[in-house]
């Protein structure tokens, strides 16, 4: 077990801690980090026979009866959060709904609330909760450019991309700025929440941009989410995907664990938006770091639209990761080895 370097946790040690969609690659992340530093995790997940290698898994690295999984699949169902939330005493709020493919984002905004507020009651209603983070995106902040010189702050929101997703653009222009104006507008209207019914837990968001560095079990979870993009890469397929996606900042998978533990324990840290902005990163770069780490593979060529110039208020959020890992944000080299290493466990 690791320790915390502060004595008076908000949470306190050996709590229990609910993970919303706890199969996920963030959500898995923050449950390994969150039983190192002697927590006990219960996680939700729509199947718990699909998940079933979760348990064990856990058990073998931390013992038995340090996680646990509970079924919610209705997010929106009336008192669906009720058992999930009894005993606990904090909250990692990572599941969503909503996809990338949105048609219309108020209609999809309401029903993310309504579930994500359902929760956030149910935790008010219960005594025993003292910590909450809600995991919102860089993208509810801003949309990636690398050719513009942008200032972001700690309460930036992308009106940008609501302007874009409101407007009378075709679908194929809109591209994902419906997505960006969904996280935006959905963020927003939490903190409205808050802000209205003043729980007396302490309240935090996260807004992680590109998620790179180990799968915590590549066999039972495959290569999820923007890890998935690297290995896209490799592999020369979805290509033009890749193509789209600008220039930006990434997170390291363990770094976003450990700041889920900070943000949920240290005393102090409350009503912030935490941007895990990280180090930054382009897919040129990524696909000349898997050249190096396999020379003997032929890793396609993907055209260099030049780095992110966006000064980013992430230095709180940083300064949480380095007090429990002594360094801050990982480098990206460091973090495309560890995502190649998890690819790698699925070749044989």
């Amino acid at each position: 077990m690791a320790e915390l370097p502060y004595t008076h946790p908000i949470i306190p040690l050996d709590s229990i801690v609910l993970i919303t969609g706890a199969n996920g690659l963030i959500a898995s992340w923050a449950a390994e980090k969150l039983l190192k530093y002697g927590y006990r995790v219960r996680g939700t997940v729509r199947s718990v026979s699909r998940c079933s290698w979760m348990e064990p898994f856990f058990a073998n690295r931390y013992g038995p009866g340090r996680f646990e999984l509970i079924e919610v699949s209705d997010f929106s169902a009336p008192g669906a959060w009720d058992s999930a939330v009894k005993g606990v005493a904090g909250v990692a709020v990572v599941a969503a709904q909503v996809d990338f493919d949105l048609v219309d984002i108020d209609a999809a905004v309401n029903v993310e609330l309504s579930s994500v507020t359902g929760l956030l009651k149910a935790a008010k209603d219960e005594s025993s909760v003292k910590s909450i983070v809600f995991t919102s995106s860089a993208w509810a902040a801003w949309t990636p450019d690398p050719s513009k010189k942008v200032t972001l702050h700690e309460w930036s929101y992308n009106a940008e991309a609501v302007r874009v997703a409101r407007s009378g653009a075709s679908r194929e222009e809109k591209g994902i700025s419906g997505f960006m104006a969904f996280r935006s507008l959905l963020e927003q209207r939490i903190w409205d929440w808050i802000r209205t019914e003043k729980p007396s837990y302490t309240f935090n968001t996260i807004l992680p941009d590109t998620v790179f560095g180990t799968t915590l079990s590549p066999k039972n979870q495959g290569i999820q989410s923007t890890c998935g993009m690297v290995s896209w890469v490799r592999d020369g397929v979805n290509l033009n995907v890749i193509a789209s996606l600008r220039a930006q900042r990434f997170v390291d998978t363990e770094d976003l664990g450990l700041l889920y533990v900070s943000a949920l324990t240290t005393p102090g840290v409350d009503g912030e938006r935490l941007f895990a902005f990280g180090n930054k990163y382009n897919f040129a770069k990524v696909a000349q770091i898997l050249q190096k780490l396999e020379p003997k593979k032929k890793i396609p060529a993907v055209e260099d639209d030049g780095w992110d110039q966006t000064d980013v208020p992430d230095k709180r959020a940083e300064s949480l990761v380095s007090a429990l890992n002594g360094r801050g944000w990982a480098k990206l080299e460091d973090s495309i080895r560890d995502c190649l290493s998890s690819i790698q466990q699925l070749d044989h």
